[in-house]
């Protein structure tokens, strides 16, 4: 597994791709876009614009001829020449000018006057979408056309009229629309620079870093200093840094964790290896045992020869079942307090030193489980629990290991019980985590990471009840529909104590 991890490590190292060109990054994108956006803007305003440009130029040209017509009106038309007509005309680059006064029309100048006219403009009543319509018609199809313009003037109730032709106010329009144009092309680049300034230091820039610190990391996930250090910020882009940081942080200890379990399993595939084969030799000197008549051997020899056939199978199992999984249970009518006095067997607990096992298992107390596998669940509470209270020496402390059973609503319930001195809170966080959830300093935790992997096979679960003020409490979980019986006193929750 190891072997594999590094190679897996390796490969998808180099199968990262490269970092984004500058071309096809976002910063590139965003610096178009931003240019894109602001000349359409500028669009929107530059339509309008060019309309009241030809309004107001018509409105100036219409001024400025009524000056002139106040002055014709108040000396003596007749006294003007041709020339004379032709220079005022030429000046103001009308063909014609009129005055109309209450109802009556009077033609004050005119020169060739044209034979129809094209466009009729009343300055006072044209609205916002007709001034852009005549805009569009004289920038697209002007310059040889005849407009006439008329509007009152001032305040003198007079309405003035003149027939002039379009070339000069089309190109009068076309300067003005090329200076807007280029107006807001200046203006568009200037603020697609603030806003793209803006943009990429507030988030372009820490995005392209929490990039770059994912593919750093991926090369070499074990590498604590690839972890990116988040900003001191309070924004989306602060809590995404910070959570990335979290996640690189957990993921590298989860592999150091997984490297940690490759390494243990080969090393004790390794130990396994030779030690079933010194088991074996036990095995063989353990049934010699039998023929002896002394009746203390003749007791403790069947127990002696099931914790051998144990751990034989145990050894048997490391070595085919080796990559960190077990084997589906395969369960059986087992009478509970049977594994408990194994279990008790196996501890062997000093009885003159201090700590008291209670078995108060019915002895007709069935459950349905995989024998080998239950016995290590329980193996694995109770050893907890005497290391536990192992590491106390007062001679006042009261040491006692209880194990109980009973049937609860739909499941069946087994109680580990000890007066230790409780899980400390490192512990209880990392309860069933491997190399995290030990409650004594060098320990592994793999206990109760084991019992919690084969409790769940089961369909069960293990609780923690309590813990702290000198008691303790594991319960062990499982479907009563798998087979749990008990006798009435047990079905109770009451049952005789038994002693060791």
């Amino acid at each position: 597994m190891a072997s594999e991890e590094r190679h897996h490590n390796g490969s998808g190292a180099a199968g990262h791709a490269p970092p984004v060109p500058l071309t096809r990054g976002l910063s590139t994108k965003l610096l178009f876009l931003t240019i894109l956006f602001v000349l359409l803007a500028e669009i929107l305003i530059f339509i309008p614009s060019v309309a009241n440009f030809g309004q107001q130029w018509m409105s100036q040209r219409l001024r400025t001829v009524a000056a002139v017509a106040v002055v014709l009106m108040n000396g003596d038309p007749d006294s003007l020449s041709r020339e004379a007509s032709n220079e005022i005309l030429m000046a103001t680059g009308a063909r014609a000018i009129a005055v109309r006064e209450e109802g009556m029309s009077r033609l004050l100048v005119v020169s060739q006057m044209p034979p129809q006219v094209d466009m009729h403009v009343d300055l006072d009543a044209v609205g916002p979408v007709e001034a852009i319509g005549q805009a569009f018609v004289t920038l697209f199809s002007g310059g040889d056309r005849m407009l006439r313009v008329h509007g009152l003037v001032g305040e003198t109730g007079k309405r003035f009229e003149i027939v002039i032709p379009d070339r000069e106010l089309r190109s009068a329009m076309l300067v003005y629309a090329r200076n807007v144009a280029l107006l807001s092309l200046i203006i568009s680049l200037f603020t697609a620079m603030l806003v793209f300034y803006a943009i990429n230091r507030i988030m372009i820039r820490p995005i392209r870093a929490m990039t770059q610190s994912m593919l750093d990391f991926a090369a070499a996930p074990d590498d604590a200093a690839r972890i990116i250090q988040p900003e001191d910020r309070a924004d989306e882009i602060g809590t995404a840094e910070r959570e990335l940081a979290d996640m690189q942080r957990t993921l590298q200890r989860t592999l150091s964790e997984r490297k940690h379990l490759a390494d243990l399993g080969l090393a004790v595939s390794k130990i396994n290896h030779d030690m079933r084969n010194m088991l074996s030799s036990a095995q063989l000197m353990s049934d010699r045992l039998t023929m002896i008549d002394d009746p203390t051997v003749q007791s403790l020899t069947p127990r002696l020869v099931r914790t051998l056939d144990r751990a034989v199978a145990y050894t048997e199992g490391v070595l085919a079942y080796g990559r960190t999984q077990e084997a589906p249970p395969r369960r059986r009518r087992l009478r509970l307090a049977q594994i408990i006095d194994d279990v008790q067997a196996t501890l062997a607990i000093d009885p003159d030193g201090g700590i008291e096992f209670i078995n108060e298992i019915d002895p007709e107390f069935e459950i349905s489980a995989d024998a080998e596998q239950f016995f290590r669940v329980l193996a694995n509470l109770c050893r907890n629990a005497v290391q536990a209270m192992s590491g106390e020496h007062d001679p006042a402390l009261v040491r006692r290991l209880t194990v109980s059973a009973r049937v609860d609503g739909g499941e069946v319930r087994i109680d580990i019980c000890d007066t230790g001195p409780g899980l400390p809170p490192r512990a209880q966080e990392n309860l069933f985590a491997a190399f995290r959830g030990s409650a004594k300093s060098g320990g592994t935790g793999l206990g109760l990471a084991i019992a919690h992997e084969l409790v769940s096979a089961h369909g069960g679960r293990i609780e923690l009840v309590e813990t702290g003020n000198g008691r303790t409490v594991f319960a062990v979980i499982l479907p009563h529909a798998d087979g749990g019986t008990a006798t009435p006193s047990q079905a109770r929750g009451t049952a005789p104590a038994k002693g060791a």
